[in-house]
C-alpha cells in the first residue's frame, strides 16, 4: 500500500515537473481552447456579456471570428501580453458590434488581468491610454447602434475593467516585491554561512597554528639539548594532527550528507586545549568547579571556542605569562574566565583585526549571554563570558 502510494506520489510529480517544461504558450493554450469550445455550447449562446444593448443575433461565421479573437490569443497572454489584449480587444468589440454576446467575452476581463500582471510598468501605462482610445470609439458606436445603455453604464464597465486591470498590477508588485524577498534572504543566508565558516576556519586554525608557530619558534634553540627539542617536534606533530582532525571534522559539519553530531561535548576537550597550551610553553592554570549538565545546546561548544581564542591571543600578544582558565558550571549557564596578568615578553591587549573576539561575541550574543574583554588594571588582559545553558545549536 505504501509502496503504491508513494510511486502515484511520483508519478504525478513527474508529471508536473513534464507539465512546467513546456513552453508557457502550451501551458496557456488550454484555457482558451476552454472557452472556444464552450462558447459554441447552444445553451450559452448570446448569454455572455452585453454592452451597449444591440439585439441578439444568431452565431455566423463572423461570430466564429469573433470567438476566436477572444480565446485563442489567451495562450500568449503572459509571453507577449499586449498582444493578447490587443487581438482580445478586436474580438470584444466584434462581438459586441455583432450582437452575439458570446460567452467568450469572458476571456476580455482575463486579457486585461494579463496585463496589468505581466507587462512592465512603462508599456503597461501606454497599453491603458491605448485601451482607451479604443474604447471610446467603441463605447460611442454602440451608444448610437444599440438600445438601452446609458452612459452610466459605460463608464461602470470601463471601470470595472481598470479595477480588473489595478488587480494586476497590485499582483506583480507583490509578486516583485517577494522575489526581492526572497533574493534578500538567500544573500543574507549565504552572507551569515560565509561568517560562520570563516569564523569557524578561524577558531580551528589560527590556535593550532599558533601554537606550532611558538612551538618551533623554541624549537630553534633547543638544539643543545636533544630531548627537550625531540619533545617540542612531537609537540608541534601532534598539534598538527589535532589541526587536520579539526579542519576535518569541519568539512563533515559543512557536507550537506553529515550525520548527527557524535563528538564529546566541548566543555570535556578544554583540558585538551590547556594541556596544548601548556606544551606550547605557556603557564596555565585550570580550574573547573560544578557539573556539566547534561544537555547543554551549543553552550559547551561556545565555551570551548572562548578559552580556545583567549588561549591563542595569549600565546601570541602575552608568550610566557602565567595564564588562568576558570570554568564554572552554574544553574542553567556556563561561565568562563581566561586571563594573563602582564607579565610575558609580550604582554600586551590583543591586536590584529579582532575577528576573533568579535566573533566570540557574536557567538555569545546569539545565545543571550554576556562577554567581555578587556586590560586588566595592574598589566595583562581579561575574557569573561557568560553562556546560558540550553539554547538550540
Amino acid at each position: 500500500m505504501a509502496t503504491d502510494y508513494t510511486l502515484s506520489v511520483n508519478h504525478r510529480r513527474r508529471a508536473l515537473e513534464s507539465w512546467r517544461s513546456l513552453d508557457v504558450s502550451v501551458r496557456d493554450l488550454p484555457l482558451g481552447l476552454l472557452f472556444l469550445a464552450t462558447s459554441f455550447v447552444p445553451s450559452f449562446h448570446n448569454h455572455g456579456t452585453q454592452l451597449g444593448g444591440m439585439p441578439d443575433r444568431p452565431f455566423d461565421a463572423l461570430a466564429v471570428v469573433a470567438i476566436a479573437l477572444q480565446c485563442l490569443p489567451l495562450a500568449i497572454r503572459r509571453k507577449r501580453p499586449a498582444v493578447c489584449l490587443l487581438l482580445v480587444s478586436a474580438g470584444f468589440a466584434v462581438d459586441q458590434l455583432g450582437g452575439y454576446h458570446t460567452l467568450a467575452g469572458t476571456a476580455f476581463a482575463i486579457a486585461v488581468l494579463s496585463t496589468g500582471v505581466h507587462l512592465e510598468r512603462r508599456r503597461r501605462a501606454t497599453a491603458l491610454l491605448f485601451s482607451v482610445a479604443g474604447y471610446l470609439p467603441l463605447a460611442i458606436v454602440l451608444s448610437q447602434l444599440g438600445t438601452g445603455e446609458s452612459v452610466a453604464g459605460f463608464v461602470t464597465f470601463y471601470l470595472a475593467l481598470v479595477f480588473v486591470w489595478c488587480i494586476g498590477a497590485w499582483l506583480r508588485s507583490t509578486r516583485a516585491m517577494e522575489a526581492e524577498r526572497r533574493r534578500r534572504v538567500a544573500e543574507d543566508t549565504r552572507t551569515a554561512e560565509r561568517t560562520r565558516i570563516a569564523r569557524e576556519l578561524h577558531d580551528v586554525v589560527t590556535h593550532h597554528v599558533t601554537a606550532m608557530v611558538v612551538q618551533a619558534e623554541a624549537a630553534r634553540y633547543l638544539t643543545a639539548a636533544p630531548d627537550r627539542l625531540d619533545e617540542s617536534l612531537t609537540a608541534v606533530t601532534d598539534t598538527g594532527r589535532r589541526a587536520i582532525t579539526d579542519l576535518r571534522h569541519l568539512l563533515d559539519l559543512l557536507n550537506p550528507d553529515h550525520g548527527p553530531e557524535t563528538r564529546a561535548p566541548a566543555v570535556g576537550r578544554v583540558l585538551t586545549l590547556v594541556e596544548q597550551t601548556r606544551r606550547a610553553g605557556q603557564p596555565v592554570e585550570f580550574f573547573e568547579q560544578g557539573t556539566p549538565p547534561v544537555s547543554t545546546g551549543s553552550a559547551d561548544l561556545v565555551a570551548y571556542r572562548v578559552v580556545q581564542e583567549a588561549l591563542t591571543n595569549a600565546l601570541k600578544y602575552a608568550h610566557g605569562s602565567r595564564t588562568s582558565v576558570q570554568l564554572h558550571h552554574g544553574e542553567g549557564e556556563i561561565t568562563v574566565e581566561v586571563g594573563t596578568d602582564g607579565s610575558g615578553s609580550q604582554a600586551g591587549s590583543p591586536g590584529g583585526s579582532g575577528r576573533g573576539l568579535a566573533g566570540l561575541r557574536d557567538r555569545v550574543d546569539v545565545l543571550g549571554g554576556d562577554f567581555h574583554a578587556e586590560p586588566q588594571t595592574g598589566g595583562g588582559f581579561l575574557v569573561r563570558a557568560r553562556i546560558p545553558a540550553g539554547s538550540p545549536s
